[in-house]
């Protein structure tokens, strides 16, 4: 593993994608909790499932549907300007996002403006990490995507998680000296000047750097749809990539869950309803342990793959997972639903980092794009579904002994589906990727 990454360290266009992904994600990090403190922990809103379901598909839900007719862009247009034009449109939108709020312009028209910001800016971010993702082959060679996949996807929640962390800590310092609006008007100033940051480092890439191989113009609308079927068709002739990210979307439906259950109880459960402060201390605390747990993915995953191979890996972390969620279903603690955040941090982005490899290995260059893009609206959608799941599934204090054991199930669901699914493969097909650490 040491001297995997020490190659990947070698590679300059890797360490400048690397430190781009950290300083862009941590700028995202800083502006959802902007977001969350302004729309769920603000002292005058009272959130329930609904209305967290609400939230979800405003800032998910647009890239879900516009994704597939801008994805063939990320096949034609330079990925480096992709990035730079992505972060440098966020700067923007933070910045006047800030101003709505600092100035309490927050009804009618300018509340449309606010939430319009709010969505765009998100869906950008999936957009631009669909580029990097699709670039990512650029920096490393071929033999190199598992220990590449592995750090790339950890790298962005530990810059979510440094962004979180800022954000959260500007908002308590200054609680108490500004009111509510402007303290959430000062977070997302400092999204914005992370957000210029992150556009300085992406133009050190040449404009070439990150593929793709052959740059074109825009297509048209019914180049788009030919582009689409034609990388659908792609994807499906690859059953592997189809397995893993049927994965992928499954977990993130249960994490989705998980999450929305942590939030309900953090506002409704752990404190009263006047203390939202304390609600998002708490939810900053199990955020910064889930955190953590993505973090070690990084180091874990090729430690088992090395081990197992990556399919007994992915079923072994899945495993793990039902035993997690069977394990917190009958208590409301909050030490074991935060200790619990860890692992189940670790396993999802465990999961992910598998799912990367595959679908970086298994996929064609010219696809690559469209590619990641299917990979995030399933990503975004599944975390909607989950959302929309909570609201029948959840009570309003958001922990429930079914629900957790339903997700203990679907784990279990998923893990079945992975050894189903790779039976039917040829032989060592999932191991593709994986060379740099079983060769």
């Amino acid at each position: 593993m040491v001297a995997a990454l020490r190659r990947l360290w070698h590679h300059a266009p890797f360490r400048r994608l690397l430190w781009l992904r950290t300083v862009s994600q941590a700028a995202d990090g800083t502006l959802q909790v902007g977001m969350a403190s302004y729309i769920l922990f603000s002292p005058q809103s009272q959130p329930s499932a609904a209305a967290i379901a609400g939230v979800l598909a405003l800032t998910l839900l647009p890239f879900t549907l516009v994704g597939p007719f801008v994805s063939p862009l990320l096949d034609r247009w330079p990925r480096r300007d992709v990035a730079l034009y992505s972060d440098l449109a966020r700067t923007v939108l933070a910045a006047l996002i800030g101003v709505i709020i600092a100035t309490g312009s927050t009804t009618g028209a300018w509340a449309a403006a606010l939430y319009a910001a709010l969505l765009v800016a998100m869906s950008i971010n999936r957009f631009m990490l669909a580029g990097l993702s699709a670039g990512l082959q650029h920096t490393v060679e071929p033999d190199e995507y598992l220990t590449a996949s592995s750090i790339l996807p950890t790298v962005g929640p530990l810059g979510v998680v440094v962004g979180a962390v800022l954000g959260f800590a500007t908002r308590a310092l200054l609680g108490g000296v500004l009111p509510a609006h402007q303290a959430d008007a000062v977070v997302f100033a400092i999204a914005a000047a992370l957000f210029l940051g992150s556009v300085s480092i992406a133009r050190g890439f040449p404009r070439g750097a990150l593929g793709p191989d052959v740059v074109g113009e825009a297509p048209r609308i019914r180049t788009v749809a030919a582009g689409l079927a034609e990388a659908a068709r792609h994807l499906r002739a690859r059953p592997a990539s189809v397995l893993a990210l049927t994965v992928m979307a499954a977990t993130r439906l249960l994490f989705g869950l998980y999450s929305v259950a942590v939030i309900l109880a953090a506002r409704h459960l752990w404190h009263p309803a006047d203390r939202p402060g304390d609600a998002l201390a708490d939810l900053t605390v199990w955020g910064l342990l889930t955190g953590a747990g993505f973090v070690l993915a990084a180091p874990v995953v090729p430690a088992l793959v090395r081990v197992l191979g990556l399919r007994r890996a992915s079923v072994l972390l899945l495993t793990v997972g039902a035993v997690v969620s069977a394990g917190i279903a009958f208590t409301t603690a909050r030490p074991v639903i935060f200790a619990a955040g860890f692992a189940v941090g670790l396993v999802v982005q465990s999961v992910k980092i598998c799912v990367d490899t595959v679908v970086q290995a298994h996929v064609e260059e010219q696809f690559k794009g469209r590619a990641f893009t299917f990979y995030d609206m399933a990503y975004n959608a599944a975390f909607v579904a989950a959302g929309l799941v909570a609201i029948v599934a959840l009570p309003p204090t958001g922990l429930s002994a079914p629900a957790f054991l339903a997700v203990a199930a679907g784990y279990l669901a998923a893990a079945a589906a992975m050894l189903a699914g790779a039976a039917r493969l040829a032989p060592g097909d999932l191991e593709r990727g994986t060379a740099d650490l079983l060769g």
